[in-house]
């Protein structure tokens, strides 16, 4: 029976703690009160812990093709049984996985009880400053308590969300083994613009296409309900292409946002939007620019567009000549803002970066430069899209470096 401390009380390390102490003695440090702290605030506290779709296109790394042997239909079946085996029961839309009483809580008692009742120790409050190994053992706070194990499972958390006690500590404890730390950077993570009528839009929430392009070049594409705020814009498609902000700003690129407002005219062209409004307008004889695109836009969205379009909200839509008509579609349909920054990682849902994956066994998580060292979940360079998906990696990790301990 071997001695295995886990640094880190989060999803992937209760995980892992709830495999290993089956046929090991399991410590968990948890520098927190309570484990879980950061469960409890995914999903606003209704806890997206899995999705069905677990294509590899919603994971990402510096070095995807080491996730390519990571990701199998065994493990993704494990994890449905795992958790059916704690006593969740999935409440699913879309493919969205949520328990049933759409409680965060209710996920991290259950995983908290289940490794308690499996023998695991949990010492909270507790900080882990430095592991030294020395032979075939690894030695806790060596100049403080001196704790003596035969493993560590490092699993941390990365840097987002720092309330929660993310502050980058496990990058520390992973760079004194020797292993390379690929820049972390926030992601999932709101978007930062400095035009002037920001505060004018403030509060708008409305479906779009959201197109990033950098140097002028398309580079992805969300579709969903964005919302507009103060700083510049926030919201679900937003944050699954923010992870490729920082590092193109990093490298000095310019980076536009462009947003299409009206996201069912996404494929046809200004001059079959053009003919559109010209039969509403004319089924609205009489109607203002303004009472006739209320209808269609948001109320404060409106009159930014307008103010931009340099029209007046007075002006008749069939009174405008042909290229006016396209400037004030093209506001519509091609809004385009610049983005010069992301909110910093207490924004911040996950991180880009991390342990860098060439350095890690990925089918059992051990370090490949230190035996019986493994590094889990966030801490990891791997990042997900919203839906689950950070969290269905911190499971799986879990598992796999849990069964093979």
């Amino acid at each position: 029976m071997a001695r295995i401390a886990i640094i880190g009380g989060g999803a992937s390390g209760l995980t892992a703690s709830i495999y290993a102490s089956k046929n090991h003695k399991v410590t968990i440090f948890e520098r927190n009160n309570v484990c879980g702290k950061k469960i409890t605030i995914t999903g606003n506290g209704k806890c997206n812990y899995w999705n069905e779709d677990q294509e590899l296109k919603h994971y990402h790394s510096h070095t995807p093709e080491a996730l390519k042997s990571f990701f199998d239909t065994s493990i993704q079946k494990e994890v449905e049984t795992f958790f059916n085996n704690l006593g969740i029961f999935p409440k699913i839309k879309n493919g969205y996985y949520y328990p049933y009483s759409m409680q965060a809580t209710s996920i991290r008692n259950a995983l908290v009880k289940k490794a308690l009742s499996n023998n695991v120790k949990i010492l909270y409050d507790f900080l882990v400053e430095e592991i030294e190994k020395e032979n075939d053992i690894f030695i806790i706070n060596p100049k403080k308590e001196h704790l003596v194990f035969d493993k560590v499972v490092l699993a941390c958390g990365s840097m987002a969300a720092k309330k929660t006690g993310s502050d980058g500590i496990g990058y520390e404890l992973a760079k004194s083994f020797g292993h390379k730390i690929v820049k972390p950077e926030p992601t999932l993570v709101q978007l930062v613009s400095n035009t002037t009528f920001l505060k004018d839009w403030h509060g708008v929430r409305c479906e779009s296409v959201v197109s990033l392009h950098i140097e002028d070049k398309l580079f992805c594409q969300e579709k969903g309900e964005i919302q507009l705020t103060d700083y510049g814009v926030s919201g679900i498609c937003i944050f699954n292409i923010s992870r490729y902000v920082k590092e193109n700003l990093h490298a000095k690129k310019k980076i536009l946002l462009h947003i299409n407002f009206l996201p069912e005219f996404q494929n046809s062209s200004s001059k079959e939007l053009a003919n559109w409004l010209d039969k509403r307008a004319e089924n609205l004889k009489g109607y203002s620019l303004e009472e006739m695109l209320e209808g269609i836009l948001p109320y404060k969205l409106l009159f930014v567009v307008l103010k931009e379009a340099h029209r007046k909200k007075e002006e008749h839509w069939l009174s405008l000549k042909e290229e006016e008509k396209i400037n004030l579609i093209q506001k519509i349909k091609d809004f385009t803002i610049p983005i010069i920054d992301t909110l910093d990682f207490e924004h911040a849902q996950a991180c880009s970066g991390g342990v860098s994956l060439q350095e890690i066994d990925m089918n059992t998580m051990e370090s490949k430069q230190i035996k019986n060292l493994y590094i889990l979940g966030e801490l990891l360079d791997v990042d997900g899209d919203c839906g689950g998906y950070n969290l269905g990696f911190a499971w799986m990790s879990g598992i796999k470096c849990g069964k093979n301990l």
